[in-house]
């Protein structure tokens, strides 16, 4: 395994970490056992890489190795033992973040590696980082964070244009990671720092 390979699976295995702890935690909340709240962090770890890998038509990641599983169940006594600590909303939202960012990366480089164009791997970006909180949310009975007044996937899409960017200027894969990582996980803090959001769609009754 060469300098990049490496660097892109720490990246992987941090990012699914932050994503399954965020699960976890959030499961916790709502008093599921041990079991629900394994699972719920284990789609919110695999979810989005799982719809990436079956739209690019690839093999399934997480299929391919048993790290994902093992660290789900790592994050889950994690939680446990660090319960106390993790139960504060604001290191949820710097997990949460982290996980996000760090998808982002994954998706858009796994795309580029299967011959996939830019627009495409920003997508799937997009869909990496995004969609595991998506399916968590659902699990959760909750609205999903992606579609509430929220610069959610729009950090994401920042962050992979960055990262293309990046790429255009010639910069290593460890550099396109880190800027994009870096990009989205600013734009989150900046968005709940100074609420930053999106128009909200209105019906024709509340626009009257």
């Amino acid at each position: 395994m060469d300098f990049e390979q490496t660097f892109l699976f720490v990246i992987e295995m941090i990012g699914t970490v932050a994503a399954a702890i965020s699960g976890i935690r959030m499961a916790a909340a709502k008093q599921f056992d041990w079991f629900g709240a394994y699972s719920v962090g284990l789609v919110t770890a695999i979810g989005g890489g799982t719809l990436r890998d079956l739209l690019l038509g690839i093999p399934v990641f997480w299929m391919q190795s048993i790290w994902y599983l093992a660290v789900t169940l790592l994050s889950l006594g994690v939680v446990i033992v660090f319960r106390r600590i993790l139960v504060h909303t604001r290191i949820l939202f710097i997990f949460d973040t982290i996980g996000l960012a760090l998808f982002v990366v994954i998706g858009i480089q796994k795309s580029i590696a299967a011959d996939y164009s830019a627009w495409v791997a920003i997508i799937m970006g997009v869909v990496t980082g995004a969609c595991g909180g998506v399916f968590r949310d659902i699990l959760l009975n909750q609205e999903p964070l992606l579609f509430k007044k929220d610069l959610y996937a729009t950090a994401c899409l920042i962050g992979g244009l960055v990262y293309c960017g990046v790429i255009m200027l010639g910069g290593s894969v460890p550099l396109q990671g880190m800027a994009c990582a870096v990009t989205v996980i600013i734009m989150r803090m900046l968005a709940v720092r100074y609420s930053w959001s999106l128009p909200v769609m209105k019906s024709h009754d509340q626009i009257n």
